[in-house]
């Protein structure tokens, strides 16, 4: 049986992730040969039209993982957003250990920006409005006498790939989690 879903994940040529696309636009790929290779079963099936001529319903079968042609890109930096910073930290305040929801959670910098902090994966942490407004503030840890109960990292690109979607699965989670630079506790 073939599944619908909505989102397949693009590799560039070498097996980088390039991101998230539609099933629209991975049909475009394959309809232009742009397609080099794909992992997964052809489980995604999109239906075009009824050709004039045959009278047959045209359709494409793809794979949830594809790398397609194109420029390859060379180094790449994570953006820093605050979606992908609490789904880093499991939606747990770094502080307190209490797990909110991703409305009453926000970003410290573990090192204020007003005192010269900047405004990187390495020096932010998920926090909760009580930690971060009451009991750290402008402070520097040492100075309010909180301990941080993981330490911040910068995501990998396919860490970072994870982190962008609220749910990954099947191939295209396995085919990150592969490249995950430890073992993430991470849930699919």
């Amino acid at each position: 049986m073939v599944k619908e879903m909505g989102t397949i994940l693009r590799l560039d040529v070498t097996g980088r992730p390039q991101g998230w696309i539609s099933k629209e636009v991975a049909a475009h790929a394959y309809a232009t040969d742009s397609v080099v290779w794909g992992l997964g079963e052809d489980s995604i099936r999109i239906r075009g039209g009824i050709q004039r001529v045959s009278g047959i319903l045209s359709e494409f079968n793809m794979q949830p993982v594809i790398a397609v042609r194109g420029k390859v890109v060379g180094d790449f930096t994570p953006a820093l957003t605050n979606a992908a910073l609490f789904r880093r930290d499991g939606y747990t305040c770094l502080y307190c250990g209490d797990v909110f929801h991703k409305s009453q959670l926000t970003r410290d910098h573990i090192h204020p920006r007003s005192r010269g902090g900047k405004d990187t994966w390495a020096n932010v942490a998920t926090s909760c409005g009580r930690c971060n407004g009451h009991r750290k503030g402008d402070r520097l840890l040492d100075e309010c006498g909180l301990e941080l109960l993981a330490v911040p990292f910068t995501p990998n690109e396919f860490e970072w790939m994870f982190l962008q979607r609220e749910r990954v699965t099947g191939d295209a989670f396995d085919y990150l989690s592969a490249h995950f630079s430890v073992n993430r506790n991470w849930a699919a």
